[in-house]
C-alpha cells in the first residue's frame, strides 16, 4: 500500500475543468466538462484524462425523447439513480416508467437504455464496473425501436451501432442539473 496517493491535477479548459493524471479529485459536476448530442444529451466527462480500470461513473441529462445510448447489454455490473425527472427505461424488450429516486440495477448482460421523458429534463446517475475490460452488445429490440434506440443489426462495434447519429461535442456547464 502506498503511503499516499497524490491529488490530481484539475485542468481550466474552455468548457470547464479537466482532471489530469492519476490520483484523487474534488470535481463539481457545474464545473466539469460536459458532451453534448442532439440525440443522446448531455454527459458528464468526470474522468477526464484518467483511466478508471474499476468503476465507470457519469451523471446523464436527457430531454424528453433524447436517448443516453442504444438498447444494449455489457459484459459489467451496472446501475443507475434517477435524481430528477422522469424517463422510460426499456429493459430486456420491457418498458418501465421512472421517477425521481427510482434505482435500476443490472447484471452483467441485462439489455437496457434509458430514454427522456415528461416535460423536462431527467438527470440519471449512472455507474458500471470495468473490472475485466469492456465488452458491449448492441442489440435489435422492438420496444427499444419505438423509441429510436435500437440498432437495425446486432454488433459489438459501437462506431457501427452509432453511425446513423449526430456528432458529440464539448460543453461548459450550462444549468441543467437540479
Amino acid at each position: 500500500m502506498p503511503d499516499s496517493v497524490p491529488e490530481a491535477t484539475l485542468t481550466k479548459t474552455e468548457n470547464g475543468l479537466v482532471p489530469e493524471a492519476e490520483g484523487w479529485f474534488v470535481l463539481n459536476a457545474r464545473d466539469a466538462v460536459w458532451v453534448r448530442s442532439e440525440e443522446r444529451g448531455l454527459d458528464t466527462y468526470l474522468e477526464g484524462r484518467q483511466e478508471w480500470t474499476e468503476l465507470g461513473f457519469r451523471i446523464q441529462v436527457l430531454m424528453p425523447g433524447q436517448r443516453n445510448g442504444l438498447y444494449h447489454g455489457e459484459r459489467g455490473q451496472e446501475d443507475f439513480l434517477v435524481v430528477s425527472g422522469e424517463c422510460v427505461l426499456v429493459v430486456e424488450g420491457e418498458e418501465r416508467q421512472l421517477k425521481a429516486w427510482d434505482f435500476v440495477h443490472c447484471p452483467p448482460w441485462t439489455k437496457h437504455i434509458f430514454v427522456g421523458a415528461s416535460d423536462g429534463p431527467c438527470v440519471i446517475v449512472m455507474v458500471g464496473s470495468r473490472a475485466g475490460g469492456s465488452e458491449i452488445v448492441y442489440a435489435v429490440d422492438d420496444v427499444a425501436a419505438k423509441h429510436d434506440a435500437s440498432v437495425l443489426e446486432e454488433t459489438s462495434n459501437p462506431g457501427e451501432a452509432y453511425a446513423r447519429f449526430g456528432p458529440e461535442e464539448w460543453a461548459a456547464y450550462g444549468g441543467w442539473l437540479p
